[in-house]
């Protein structure tokens, strides 16, 4: 099934939802119309049961090179003050939406991910790139701090220090580089990366999505807590777990030598 906007398109099948960024003139640059969208689609997908993973890509060459400038600009111009609101009224929830959606996001980077685009793909649990793409992290570039959850998700994934380099000379990461700092999982020529994508989240929508859930809880809680509070959220969503039908119909399928047919619950 396929839902579409002007600015964004929404595909669901067979347990995968993916939301195709649909601006490819603007390299996806995120106006007002496409940021409510997008924050619209993700909370319609993070709440739909039939949906067990979710694919973020972009149509063009682009996948999203983050603020529309031209837009942000004329509003500014304008006196009008809604741009200086964006980061909380779609930024924050956004990446909040895909940080913590409980099943698993994969973002599909099919080409320049910049400033909040660059975010949106760094709050996704895995990231498959175009051997074409690249990421910029370009906040101080136009005289901005960093937002879209870059001070949060890009320490995590490459480490404070270079972190830290990546914000502050923003200049330009290859698909390569991205790959040896472990900011991507997988680098793939561009015809097979979105079917890679679409691959893993097949994959992942057929499995145990209720402990997946769990599984991301449990890894950002213990990111600022200390052992003791993590020990005992471990212990908390693992007894959770313990009374899913997952785990039941694992168990058994284990015992039986047979394949587990995962639901969800």
């Amino acid at each position: 099934m396929t839902d579409a906007t002007d600015v964004l398109l929404v595909d669901r099948s067979e347990g995968v939802a993916t939301l195709t960024l649909n601006r490819p003139e603007s390299m996806n640059s995120l106006s007002v119309a496409l940021k409510e969208a997008l924050l619209a689609a993700t909370r319609d997908v993070a709440a739909d049961p039939e949906v067990r993973a979710v694919v973020l890509t972009g149509t063009g060459r682009g996948f999203c090179v983050g603020q529309d400038l031209r837009e942000h600009v004329a509003l500014l111009e304008a006196n009008d003050p809604s741009p200086l609101s964006t980061v909380t009224e779609h930024y924050n929830p956004l990446v909040l939406t895909l940080a913590t959606m409980p099943k698993p996001v994969i973002a599909a980077v099919n080409g320049m991910a910049a400033g909040a685009g660059a975010g949106l793909a760094f709050a996704c649990d895995f990231r498959i790139a175009a051997n074409t793409a690249g990421f910029l992290i370009a906040f101080a570039n136009v005289g901005l701090t960093l937002d879209s959850g870059v001070s949060w998700t890009l320490p995590r994934l490459v480490g404070q220090a270079r972190a830290t380099a990546l914000c502050l000379l923003a200049e330009p990461i290859s698909a390569e580089a991205a790959l040896e700092m472990g900011l991507v999982n997988v680098v793939a020529e561009p015809e097979h990366m979105l079917p890679a994508a679409q691959e893993l989240a097949a994959r992942l929508a057929a499995g145990p999505t209720a402990a997946y859930a769990a599984i991301k809880q449990s890894i950002a809680f213990a990111a600022d807590h200390d052992l003791e509070s993590a020990l005992a959220k471990e212990g908390e969503l693992q007894r959770a777990m313990g009374h899913t039908e997952d785990h039941r119909n694992a168990t058994s399928a284990f015992v039986a030598k047979q394949k587990p047919v995962f639901l969800g619950r």
